[in-house]
């Protein structure tokens, strides 16, 4: 064929053809040239890009904790909504802005609050205290350096400061305390009645009448999409080990890494700080540096604590007297690092300046380094051996498990069988998830994902974490459908008349409140009703014998006039009304109040106060800003 087009491409024709070609090519050339040039970031915030994996780690981050939250009832399917995904945007996009704005404004996380910080995480302490083998240890099994951490720690300590700072910053009066004090306590004495259901005159409900409203509310008739799907599974934990290494192999893994079981020197610490201000003057710095050598030529091992907790200015060990507790070499910075190091236990250094400040640093003791002998280690060695032969295997066998259904995107039968892998389902399930591996977020999102359900092709490989790997593939797929009318008319039909039943309520309590707006008194009213007339003196917004509803509406009516009631007619939820008065208003007597209260309300409506000053500085900031979103990409 391509012959035959060859024999009759001549002339004129084939030429005009092979431009239209060329050109078509051109422009898909040139369109796949900047196409491989475009934006790859999720949002920018002036020079700052906030990556594709920013935004999945930040979601997979929020889709587990509110798992954790919800358990059974936490539904996945929230997190593909537009106005979810740009509220996650929105979070990085301020995050980002505060940290510019500490940039901007000279704002830094002191080292010396990093390490506070990281001191009372409770999985680093033994006993109430920090334990520096507690925290090699978790840093080895997540396989990151004192460094990253930190810095990981810096980064969050970071977007804090400015919110910090303003709630630190704003002041709420008595005057304030004592208004919202004063409506809080307020007292209103009500009285209501609630209205008797109105029977119906027309109780009929027509064929016609039942499809209509069928028709008209199918939303509430569906049963949802479903799927079930077949799996294959990598568990790290099941994997069975071929061998277990030898005395020899650990002896000799135990030379090569020795030093990893010395106990390194630990030096027992107490320092006095003097700060020097983030972008301190020349004359700031040699005030600062004046104080320091002063307190330095004063101090001895006698009073250091006594100095420490009078001169110091490191909030964090001041009350303690300047105790830092034992250290190990590179757990402070630097500088502070290289002059602890160089004393002799009992000597008291110079002023050491680091980024936080001037030191005057105390060595009270020292600890020397011991090494563990064999025996003692045998069974961390053991234990580590046989946790990277378990890892390395899971690799391996999570890897081939990932090639094969990849290579066999139709079926997950070639993959079980090369790896000896059972097939294994689950039941139906919508996208609120089902039991057991069908309540995994994860799953979900990918049973319901265009390539799997709609393509019909295995999933990628699922990491479920701790080593456990999944691929799934669609079993089967019902799709959402409506229930047949036969089988909810019962439903239906009692949904009209509940519909009448409420319309004729409505109607008959705006009547009634109408009569009671001309005058009529309300006992009078509501023994004409059959319904009783209650009263209660003295209601707080707490009062736990009055309805809600009603407590609602009563805080929220005008203060009466002389002998002239507020009413209201009030939609108690329940498909019944009820009509309210309220008869006087007393303020709140704020001599009851307890001190501990005040003091606890002032510091909510601090926060609050703090919380709206933080988000009116992050729309100034956002309005100052050169933001893009390219939600094609969320």
């Amino acid at each position: 064929m391509l012959q035959a087009m060859r024999n009759k491409m001549h002339g004129w024709p084939a030429t005009i053809v092979l431009g239209l070609a060329v050109l078509a090519m051109s422009l898909f050339g040139m369109e796949s040239y900047f196409m491989s040039r475009s934006d790859t970031f999720v949002a920018k915030v002036g020079k700052h890009e906030i990556s594709q994996q920013d935004y999945q780690n930040r979601t997979n981050q929020l889709r587990q904790q509110m798992s954790a939250e919800q358990g059974d009832h936490f539904d996945a399917s929230i997190f593909e909504k537009p106005e979810t995904k740009q509220r996650i945007v929105d979070g990085l996009i301020d995050q980002q802005l505060l940290l510019q704005a500490n940039d901007d404004w000279g704002l830094r996380v002191a080292d010396q609050s990093v390490r506070d910080y990281i001191a009372q995480i409770p999985a680093f302490q033994v006993n109430n205290q920090f334990d520096p083998n507690s925290y090699r240890a978790w840093l080895l099994s997540q396989r990151k350096t004192p460094d990253t951490f930190e810095n990981d720690i810096r980064a969050t300590l970071a977007t804090q400061l400015l919110p910090g700072a303003i709630n630190d910053s704003t002041i709420v009066s008595n005057e304030q305390v004592d208004r919202f004090l004063g409506l809080l306590t307020q007292r209103r004495d009500v009285r209501y009645f609630v209205l008797p259901r109105p029977t119906l005159s027309d109780n009929q409900v027509t064929d016609a009448q039942i499809e209509t409203w069928y028709k008209a509310h199918l939303a509430d008739y569906m049963n949802p999409e479903q799927v079930s799907v077949k799996y294959i599974e990598v568990d790290g934990s099941s994997l069975k080990l071929d061998t277990t290494p030898s005395d020899d192999e650990l002896k000799k893994r135990y030379e090569e890494e020795k030093q990893r079981f010395v106990q390194p020197e630990q030096r027992l610490v107490s320092h006095i700080l003097i700060n020097v201000p983030a972008n301190a003057t020349p004359d700031q710095q040699k005030a600062a540096l004046a104080k320091a050598e002063k307190i330095a030529g004063e101090v001895n091992p006698g009073d250091f604590a006594k100095l420490a907790q009078q001169d110091s200015e490191d909030l964090g060990s001041k009350r303690q007297g300047g105790d830092l507790g034992w250290l190990e070499k590179g757990v402070t910075n630097a500088a502070f690092d290289s002059a602890l190091f160089a004393l002799q236990k009992g000597q008291i250094s110079k002023p050491v300046l680091s980024p936080d400040g001037y030191h005057i640093i105390w060595l009270r003791d020292v600890r020397s380094g011991e090494s563990k002998p064999f025996t003692e280690v045998r069974d961390q060695l053991v234990k580590e051996a046989s946790a990277a032969e378990r890892d390395r295997m899971y690799n391996d066998v999570a890897g081939k498990m990932s090639d094969n259904t990849y290579q066999n995107p139709s079926s997950l039968e070639p993959a079980a069988q090369a790896l000896n892998l059972p097939i294994k389902s689950t039941e139906l399930f919508s996208r609120k998830g089902g039991e057991g591996m069908a309540a995994n977020p994860k799953v979900i999102a990918a049973a319901f994902s265009d390539d799997v359900l709609v393509q019909g092709n295995n999933s990628g490989l699922i990491d479920l974490g701790n080593d456990h790997s999944v691929v799934i593939h669609v079993d089967k797929h019902v799709a959402a459908a409506a229930r047949p009318l036969a089988e909810v008319r019962p439903d239906v039909q009692k949904k009209i008349l509940d519909e009448r039943v409420a319309d004729a309520e409505k109607k008959l309590s705006g009547e009634t409140l109408a009569r009671l707006d001309k005058g009529e008194a309300m006992p009078a009213v509501a023994t004409a009703m059959g319904a009783e007339l209650k009263s209660v003196k003295e209601a707080t917004r707490q009062s736990a014998d009055v309805p809600t509803p009603l407590l609602t509406q009563a805080f929220l009516l005008p203060h009466p006039a002389a002998d002239k009631p507020q009413f209201a007619a009030v939609d108690m939820k329940d498909g019944s009304y009820a009509l309210l008065a309220v008869d006087k208003v007393q303020d709140g007597d704020l001599s009851k109040v307890p001190p501990e209260q005040r003091d606890s309300l002032r510091q909510q409506m601090a926060q609050a106060y703090g919380s709206e000053a933080t988000r009116e500085l992050l729309e100034m900031l956002r309005a100052n800003a050169k933001i893009k979103i390219n939600k094609n990409l969320m």
